[in-house]
């Protein structure tokens, strides 16, 4: 991805946020359609279509098969508008924001050892196997790996900071597309969730973030 991609990327997706504003859209009002936000806003569709998929990551919008695409909850883009200041200013911002998530995903495990359940440590296994799957067939796991990190911090059963991570992670989902096109590293990146599972299943937190930490490390996003 180019330099100024993720940039324009946000961009998109501040203006998208700003027209929902300025139409005073609430909470299950239906959005225009993405050729209408194409031409008000003056950008192709297929970055509409992006914006509203990070939009739809930040648990702001839904869309549903058939029907278009609606609000969700509408207090949240404070915090939206907050990230998206921010994330915008320099590469030391942009920096910043990858630190907090990784903060945020280690206290998050935390909490989790303490209180994940049963059926989220079979959810995990069950990415695991379809992540070994994707690869096999020359596929890289890009949304399995995507969703382990988010049962993760879901699991630790703070519904803010899971919000917080989901927005810090929106803005930098490519990245996780980046570190596992690297050489020879999905198989890595498999084994070292497997060691953070191993870690959740004994309830071991010292070892489980042990585990997370060498991920993230070796992960570089």
């Amino acid at each position: 991805m180019a330099a100024d991609q993720p940039k324009r990327y946000i961009e998109i997706i501040r203006a998208v946020s700003e027209m929902i504003q300025n139409d005073g859209l609430k909470s299950g009002d239906k959005l225009p359609s993405e050729r209408e936000l194409s031409d008000r806003l003056d950008v192709g569709r297929s970055s509409i279509r992006e914006a509203l998929r990070g939009l739809e990551l930040l648990d702001l919008i839904e869309t549903r098969r058939g029907e278009g695409t609606f609000m969700k909850a509408t207090s949240s883009y404070k915090l939206v508008d907050l990230l998206l200041s921010f994330v915008l200013k320099d590469e030391q911002a942009r920096k910043d924001l990858t630190e907090t998530r990784r903060i945020i995903e280690l206290e998050a495990l935390k909490l989790a050892c303490e209180r994940i359940t049963d059926e989220q440590i079979r959810k995990l296994d069950t990415l695991i196997l379809r992540s070994k799957k994707e690869w096999n067939q020359g596929d890289f796991p890009v949304e399995e790996d995507y969703r382990f990190h988010k049962t993760i911090v879901k699991s630790c059963q703070n519904v803010l900071l899971f919000h917080i991570w989901k927005s810090l992670v929106a803005f930098n989902k490519e990245a996780i597309k980046e570190s596992l096109e690297r050489s020879g590293r999905p198989p890595i990146s498999i084994k070292e969730h497997e060691q953070i599972v191993e870690a959740l299943k004994k309830r071991d937190s010292e070892q489980a973030l042990l585990a997370m930490r060498l991920h993230l490390q070796n992960s570089r996003f």
